[in-house]
């Protein structure tokens, strides 16, 4: 196993609190609050942010239709070409039946109504729609590409990512990779630069399966290197866990306990970082936050290591070229921290995070909201997804 080390280690941050008493605390900060961490953000500085600390919600709606700056308003934190959207937020939009709704169906109607929404990007899900659409329902073709690239370049759209299809096999069969491969060919069509999935390359707590991951992971990385694209994988929170690779073995002969080393920052340390990239989903890394911030180290003593989201993503840098920003309001029943809303209506300070790990012109932030589909208001996924929109264009760099 090649070991591909990043020597820039950010300490951890010691958790005082319980997670529940910690966020129940963090109700009341407000805005003001935030501001002092402005000279700590410039100077890329800023330790891990309090549990659930309430954001510094932009109040101007307006949109900046230049080069990141606003007429004296400040500068942008998500320029205008790389404000986007993943289309499994407006996935019941795609799929509608055209002949039983006046709303916007299918991928051509949605495309033109997330570019009046002002949106630049869209990141895939998968290549259906409804039969009734134009192309029908599967456009997971050649052909289909082709077709998809001429309603994206008719509105102005770029395509940037697909959750789609990543081999289960390994080794990786002939049938596997003719299929990765046709889905490369695809992403080229449709002009991305960057093809992905939305899961983790493994499920498991244990060194020796991302151990495996990675091996193959490379494999695939290389393969879409020479396709010209760059392959990431799209985290949820428990890949910000706790890897177990010591201490006493269970009666598998698995290891039990932990070095204090998150599963996928191992997976970033032994993966080459040449064709292997990552999308983080900022909501489920902040879950991680609340979620894992104690482990069980090989000497069995209890230890407190507090995720910091943005200080991965600053450590690794370009390794994280694409986000989903996908917003959340605190919650201390849920068991996971946050409950999860359109973008700019919830608690998570979006404002100090992108200030911190920075490169606007290189991150590709797309929206997200799992629910914004309704199965009693058929328009709310399209409404929320200009709300969303709205908010981040109004995120602006704290002025110090």
């Amino acid at each position: 196993m090649t070991l591909y080390s990043d020597s820039s280690r950010t300490p951890a941050v010691p958790l005082t609190d319980a997670p529940d008493e910690a966020l129940r605390r963090s109700l009341g900060v407000g805005r003001r609050r935030f501001l002092s961490t402005c000279t700590a953000v410039a100077a890329g500085a800023v330790a891990a942010p309090v549990l659930g600390a309430a954001p510094a919600l932009a109040q101007d709606r307006g949109r900046d239709h230049g080069h990141g700056h606003d007429h004296g308003r400040g500068q942008v934190l998500v320029p205008p070409h790389k404000r986007g959207i993943i289309l499994y937020t407006v996935r019941d939009a795609t799929a509608r039946d055209p002949l039983a709704s006046d709303l916007p169906s299918g991928f051509r109607e949605v495309f033109k109504q997330l570019a009046r929404h002002g949106y630049r990007q869209v990141e895939f899900a998968g290549y259906r729609q409804h039969a009734n659409a134009p192309g029908g329902d599967n456009l997971e073709t050649v052909e289909g590409a082709r077709l998809l690239r001429r309603w994206l370049d008719e509105y102005g759209l770029r395509a940037q990512g697909n959750h789609g299809f990543i081999p289960s096999s390994w080794p990786l069969t002939t049938a596997d990779t003719d299929t990765f491969k046709k889905h490369l060919e695809i992403a080229n069509i449709l002009g991305m630069d960057h093809m992905g999935t939305g899961g983790d390359p493994t499920g498991s707590s244990y060194r020796a399966d991302w151990d495996v991951a990675a091996d193959k992971w490379n494999a695939l990385g290389e393969i879409a290197r020479r396709a010209g694209i760059k392959l990431y994988t799209h985290n949820h929170d428990s890949a910000y866990g706790f890897l177990l690779d010591g201490g006493p073995l269970d009666d598998q002969g698995r290891p039990t306990r932990s070095s204090g080393i998150r599963k996928l920052e191992y997976f970033l340390k032994i993966t080459d970082p040449k064709v292997v990239w990552l999308e983080m989903d900022i909501f489920w890394a902040h879950v991680a936050q609340y979620k894992f911030h104690t482990y069980t180290a090989h000497d069995g003593s209890t230890r407190e290591n507090v995720f910091d989201p943005a200080a991965l993503v600053t450590r690794y840098n370009k390794r994280y070229p694409l986000f989903h920003a996908k917003d959340g309001v605190v919650s201390t029943t849920n068991g996971m921290g946050w409950d999860m809303v359109p973008f700019g209506t919830g608690d998570i300070d979006y404002t100090t995070f992108f200030s911190r790990v920075g490169l606007s012109n290189y991150r590709n932030p797309m929206v997200e909201d799992d629910n914004s589909p309704s199965a009693t208001d058929p328009a709310q996924s399209l409404r929320e997804a200009k709300i969303s929109y709205d908010n981040m264009a109004a995120l602006r760099k704290r002025r110090c």
